[in-house]
């Protein structure tokens, strides 16, 4: 045992000062000891843990280069990214221009499915057409359209009765609208309603250019709200004929609920403008105050005073009603009025070739010598009579006693035209000379039942005392 801790010291000599080293860091049990000692050895007190390697501060960056390190990889990374997406989508547009189908097969093949999708939804036997949502630019329609639009201004007349029993007589502006739907050599035509036009005293026409001419009455019909009213072409100006245009009817019998429609009108008398909307209903019954009854388009598109006599379009720009806001009603919203075009395109074209009327003057204006009262919707409908002027009483040497005329008889046109009130018979006169000629169409009772025949009547003069 002395030989081997001989050996060891030998060996420990050699490296005496890593020995030592050793020793002082040994805590289990090494022998420390002094000059001219034998040191005293025992291999199980021996540790063999290596020393601690010893630390030396790391040298710190500076922060601009860590920051510059960051920027370096993130745009080495986005070089590689973007890269590889554009290999990706450059190889996938090669493939799909190679072996996809073209953009129109796409089309095809999305519109088959969307109409599988919907024929498995409906009934056996039934068609699905899909239709475009109503337009929400509808300028380039509105912009063809405007210039067949007119607006109308109407001095009117109204005759109202004291307490006293005295009358008297107003002058009221009143604004509406109207179509430009013919022209002949002399004349343009515009078609607009009747009450637009009814009591006038002065007629105004306005057209796109907001040049004003004066017309004059071509045809009415009451009954229908209709008018024909005519402008001088030789009053209206070349750069004006330029701007104006004739509209284009449309058939409003192929109109269906839903489909989208315009209003131009001369709303509330401020000028021309537009309202977009739907056709609500079609043939919609409807009563007016004074008892008249019509089968009406229904639109959402607003029908304000000011429009009636304006246009009702289709997305084809195509005239297929005659607005009117006589129907109105300020109770509701959302439900407006036309007349539709195809079920009077008949009276239009009757009014349109009637000789325009020219107010004559009083003294030489046309009398018939008759009393007689209105027979309303509701009366015509309580006793089962024509509506229309129900005469009860002829006057003693006047035209009326001089013709074929009866009392009972109830006349329903004068001179071809619709006649529903004294004031229509009244106003007609205005426009026709003593001792001319005309027809009138009445209804008599006969073995209970109304007959209409055809009475002739050369008209006489206002007695000086009525004038």
């Amino acid at each position: 045992m002395y030989e081997d801790n001989r050996d060891y010291r030998q060996e420990t000599e050699e490296n005496k000062e890593a020995q030592e080293g050793w020793n002082r860091q040994d805590g289990y049990g090494s022998q420390w000891y002094s000059q001219g000692q034998e040191p005293q050895y025992n291999r199980m007190s021996m540790s063999h843990i290596p020393p601690e390697p010893e630390k030396r501060p790391r040298k710190q960056r500076p922060l601009a280069a860590k920051v510059a390190g960051i920027t370096a990889a993130a745009l080495l990374f986005g070089t590689v990214a973007g890269g590889t997406m554009f290999g990706v989508n450059t190889a996938g547009e090669y493939l799909r221009a190679q072996y996809g189908p073209r953009e129109q097969e796409q089309a095809s093949l999305a519109t088959v499915e969307t109409q599988k999708a919907q024929e498995a939804t409906q009934p056996t036997g039934t068609q699905t057409t899909v239709m475009p949502a109503l337009q929400t630019d509808v300028s380039s329609i509105v912009e063809a359209a405007m210039p067949s639009v007119v607006a109308i201004t109407n001095t009117m007349v109204l005759e109202q009765r004291s307490w006293f029993g005295s009358s008297q007589r107003y002058e009221i502006p009143s604004s509406g609208s109207g179509i430009i739907v013919g022209q002949n050599e002399d004349e343009l035509l515009i078609v607009t309603n009747n009450h637009v036009v009814a009591d006038s005293k002065e007629l105004t026409v306005t057209f796109i250019d907001e040049t004003s001419i004066t017309a004059a009455i071509k045809g009415t019909d009451s009954m229908n709200d209709l008018a024909v009213i005519a402008v001088p072409v030789s009053e209206v100006s070349s750069d004006t004929m330029a701007a104006i245009k004739v509209a284009t009817l449309g058939d409003s019998d192929e109109l269906k609920v839903g489909q989208g429609v315009i209003a131009i009108g001369n709303a509330l008398g401020y000028g021309q403008s537009v309202t977009v909307g739907y056709v609500s209903a079609k043939d919609r019954e409807v009563r007016t105050q004074d008892e008249t009854i019509q089968n009406l388009l229904q639109t959402d598109a607003a029908i304000n005073p000011g429009n009636s006599g304006g246009a009702l379009l289709n997305m084809r720009g195509e005239v297929i009603g005659i607005n009117s806001a006589k129907y109105s009603s300020t109770e509701v919203e959302g439900m407006g009025y036309a007349i539709p075009v195809s079920k009077v395109q008949d009276i239009i074209n009757d009014l349109m070739n009637r000789k325009t009327r020219v107010e004559i003057e009083e003294s030489r204006q046309g009398y018939l010598g008759i009393q007689g009262t209105n027979i309303d919707d509701t009366t015509a409908a309580m006793y089962g009579m024509p509506r229309g002027v129900y005469v009860y009483k002829i006057v003693d040497g006047g035209a009326a006693a001089a013709s074929d005329l009866r009392e009972k008889d109830i006349i329903t046109k004068f001179d071809g035209q619709a006649i529903r009130s004294m004031a229509d018979l009244q106003k007609m006169l205005t426009y026709y000379e003593g001792d001319s000629t005309v027809d009138l169409t009445v209804q008599s009772l006969e073995n209970g039942e109304y007959v209409e025949r055809t009475v002739k009547i050369t008209l006489g003069f206002r007695p000086k005392e009525e004038n």
